[in-house]
């Protein structure tokens, strides 16, 4: 086994620079692709014409070695890793490619499943507390690529190996699954979840061929405040995979702050409201701001009662496993086609907008996380 004393700490930004590396000094890689389609880090668009395997397949040779590298570590180190998986999404991946996990995230919202009961509790995914996680002396740490910039630094402080996955879209996460099973010696349990996602997203396709692709404005909450999301976040990855053109495409950042005048001149046929965080007051705040803002009335899709909530649950800041109700939930708010298609649009969004009020999510939420979402 490699003692931990020989390790040498990780301080790689991204797996194309990893894989410049021997296997001996690989230690941190963001394990990901930033050519996976709709969470592409280029803004690449445009997922209709491209078939599943196509979108999550890797074929970057530079990123196969540094995968090959992470996966002799691993089997240097003769027993099964110490694993910490910080957010709701990385857990529930771990969960499904059957990782045992020495420490996991708290969540005020998300369930962890039953499977880490009695693994030690590490903190928030947004604020771990690196105390508890150096005490578990774990040989890996997940986390999504969302946090890297917040959270390298303190990974940089204790000797471990970490990998940082893109979960900016349903893509890079099948990818990110396969690099792991494969790291980690999962193959066939992430083969099955690929395999899962190809049946059911192909099955999708086919029912959107040939629709119209309308132009989509994703509004994305924060305590008292909202951005605009683009293709680059997950919720417009979503939007992507179900057809859907947003009308901010092409930047190469996840969220824009941009003013109601310019998102007017962008003129949506339909706009998607999303929380992160704190729904309950979220959806206060939106309805209100629509009700008291004049300039939103001016908007055809506001004229034509095509402004939706999402479910919070479906539609957060990591992919997870939620990706088939959202679609599913989608699907009506983008192609209505005739008055049952809109009305099931309707009793969705007025479903997700119960589900938020009823989240009691700012009694659940302490100041220190409060903080952490709105820096």
């Amino acid at each position: 086994m490699m003692s931990k004393s020989r390790k040498k700490k990780a301080g790689i930004l991204a797996i194309l620079l990893c894989a410049a590396l021997s296997g001996a000094s690989l230690s941190g890689c963001a394990v990901h692709s930033e050519s996976s389609g709709g969470g592409s880090a280029d803004g690449e668009a445009g997922t209709a014409d491209r078939s599943v395997e196509l979108m999550i397949e890797i074929t970057d040779p530079e990123e196969k070695a540094a995968v090959e590298a992470a996966k002799k570590k691993v089997q240097a180190l003769g027993t099964e890793p110490k694993i910490i998986a910080t957010s709701p999404s990385t857990v529930e991946i771990c969960d499904r490619l059957e990782l045992d996990l020495a420490g996991v995230c708290s969540s005020t919202i998300s369930e962890l499943p039953e499977r880490y009961a009695d693994a030690e509790t590490v903190g928030t995914a947004m604020a771990p507390d690196m105390e508890i996680v150096a005490s578990l002396d774990p040989d890996w740490i997940l986390s999504p690529d969302t946090l890297q910039s917040d959270l390298q630094p303190k990974y940089e402080a204790i000797d471990t190996d970490w990998a940082f996955l893109n979960l900016r879209s349903v893509q890079g996460m099948y990818r990110s699954i396969q690099e792991l099973g494969e790291i980690f010696g999962r193959e066939e349990q992430a083969q099955a979840m690929v395999d899962e996602f190809t049946a059911f997203y192909e099955e999708y396709q086919d029912q959107n061929e040939g629709k119209e692709a309308p132009r989509v404005l994703i509004l994305m909450g924060l305590p008292g405040s909202y951005i605009i999301a683009t293709e680059n976040s997950y919720v417009g990855s979503l939007v992507e995979l179900a057809g859907g053109e947003n009308v901010y495409a092409g930047t190469d950042q996840e969220f824009l702050t941009v003013n109601t005048e310019d998102m007017k001149t962008k003129e949506p046929d339909v706009i998607l409201r999303a929380a992160h965080a704190l729904p309950d007051q979220i959806i206060e705040m939106f309805q209100e701001e629509f009700a008291t803002d004049d300039i939103w009335q001016h908007f055809d899709a506001v004229k034509n009662g095509r402004v939706y909530d999402l479910t919070y649950e479906y539609f957060g800041m990591s992919a997870d496993f939620n990706y088939p109700q959202a679609l599913e939930e989608l699907r009506p708010m983008l192609y209505p086609e005739s008055e049952d298609g809109a009305e099931e649009a309707k009793e969705n969004s007025d479903r997700a907008a119960q589900a938020a009020r009823e989240s009691q999510a700012s009694e659940k939420t302490d100041e220190e996380t409060l903080q952490e979402i709105t820096k």
